[in-house]
């Protein structure tokens, strides 16, 4: 039975692009006195890897070759998963979808009985098909339209969103 004091779960995408999205998810955690669970690659990316102008750049060569996608995490699981009954989940945008090492999460997890609420952060991007093709790749859960936040997403207007969805 999903207990109400713990009803949300705050996925930040991706550790080394954390910032704009760690934040939003830190805010949605204190708006809900949810728990956080940050998805962290086995492999972290650092700095070159995450150079999207560089044709050399790992997300760049994960982005050409979509069979390089399949990022290992270190934990996909978060401890008590079938008490949560609200699931934010949050990512970056890479070329106009779900930062990948999110999809590991994803389908890692059962969704049956869960809301999902996606959102993102991006400088220029919106959220756009992210949050439908998460939940076609999830297979299940109650998944609702999402909120993408700007980069520099400030605490307030994460909690306003908040309250504006009643959770």
């Amino acid at each position: 039975m999903a207990r109400s004091s713990f009803s949300s779960r705050c996925c930040s995408g991706v550790r080394a692009t954390a910032g704009s999205t760690k934040t939003a998810a830190e805010a949605i955690a204190a708006a809900t006195g949810g728990d956080l669970l940050e998805l962290e690659p086995s492999e972290p990316y650092t700095s070159a890897d995450l150079d999207y102008n560089s044709t050399d750049s790992r997300v760049s060569r994960e982005h050409d070759d979509e069979t390089l996608r399949d990022v290992a995490l270190k934990t996909t699981t978060a401890d008590n998963w079938a008490d949560y009954d609200t699931v934010y989940i949050g990512y970056p945008i890479w070329w106009g979808i779900a930062a990948w090492p999110v999809d590991t999460f994803v389908k890692a997890n059962d969704f049956t009985g869960k809301t999902v609420i996606p959102f993102c952060t991006s400088a220029s991007s919106d959220i756009g098909e992210s949050g439908t093709q998460l939940a076609a790749l999830a297979g299940t859960g109650d998944w609702q339209e999402g909120q993408r936040f700007p980069s520099a997403v400030t605490q307030q207007e994460v909690t306003d969103w908040v309250k504006s969805l009643g959770k």
